[in-house]
């Protein structure tokens, strides 16, 4: 439900008064995951590859204690080049919004604003999950995945992450894994992981079809679209998984902890693949954004296929 603290885009209120297909995307990996000028080239990328799918994207930020559904240009450079930014997720909204701050939302933050907007799809990167050698250190983006009715589009887990476990949260918190085009969840940089999804789709209709399935029956969870990012821009699991385990070493004997973790491994590891990590986020990111744009229009024009 919407209140007051919510700002909807011209755009996004046309798309949702007209019935049009939207796909949400986040901004933490604006704010807190790529430097700038790449951060808002990137994020002016995904916008213009959804809308050239047929779909208007919904990019969702806190600006000055507001949550925006859609962002101009200039809302987007801000939160690109301004310092401080928060980064936002469940637990931050009311902080945000009372001390009317600006920060990007990450997974679990953008799920809980584009569910408030009606939104029915939302693309990003990788999602959250348990961390490797902390398993009491589980991402909100868990818990919002299993109350959240979106079909998300992602290349799995991020690959810094200990991802069988990550699998067995989702299991328990009933969120359905779903592969696309793939029979294994990706492990973000690269295409395998050798672990398995629970059904395999090839199609968006086919998504759409499981998607309404589900959330007719009254489970309001997300349907979690794992999607192997390009082969031209992939990384063998084996070759990133050396340079994570070096990130991992010196996150250790630094101390870091908290919020700060996932931005240090993704920004060290870029450094160790010489950039080859990065070019495959940016890559998976765009693809991602391509899919969801055609499962949103699939799941406004009503077309459905046997599973």
């Amino acid at each position: 439900m919407l209140t007051k603290d919510y700002i909807l885009s011209p755009d996004v209120q046309q798309a949702i008064r007209l019935k049009q297909p939207i796909v949400a995307l986040e901004t933490a990996v604006v704010t807190h995951g790529l430097p700038h000028p790449q951060n808002l080239e990137l994020a002016c990328d995904l916008e213009a590859v959804i809308r050239t799918a047929g779909a208007t994207p919904a990019t969702i930020g806190l600006i000055d204690g507001k949550i925006h559904v859609g962002l101009s240009k200039e809302e987007l450079e801000r939160l690109a080049t301004e310092p401080k930014m928060r980064k936002i997720s469940r637990r931050d909204f009311g902080i945000a919004i009372a001390l009317r701050e600006s920060g990007g939302t990450t997974v679990a933050g953008t799920l809980i604003a584009a569910h408030a907007a009606g939104i029915e799809v939302f693309a990003t990167g990788g999602i959250g999950g348990v961390h490797r050698e902390a398993p009491f250190d589980v991402s909100t983006d868990l818990e919002e995945l299993s109350r959240s009715p979106l079909v998300v589009v992602c290349a799995g887990a991020k690959a810094i992450l200990d991802l069988p476990a990550t699998l067995e949260v989702l299991e328990t918190k009933g969120v359905a894994v779903v592969g696309y085009r793939t029979d294994e969840f990706p492990a973000f940089y690269s295409i395998e992981s050798g672990l398995p999804v629970a059904v395999r789709v090839d199609t968006p209709a086919e998504v759409a079809r499981l998607a309404r399935a589900q959330w007719a029956l009254g489970i309001l969870a997300a349907v979690l679209v794992v999607a192997p990012p390009p082969p031209e821009s992939a990384i063998p699991a084996a070759e990133v998984e050396a340079e994570i385990r070096q990130a991992l070493k010196e996150l250790h004997e630094q101390g870091i902890r908290g919020p700060a973790v996932t931005p240090f491994l993704l920004s060290r590891v870029s450094q160790l693949t010489d950039g080859g990590s990065l070019k495959a986020n940016l890559a998976l990111l765009k693809n991602n954004a391509q899919i969801a744009a055609e499962i949103a229009k699939e799941l406004k024009g009503g077309r459905t296929e046997k599973i």
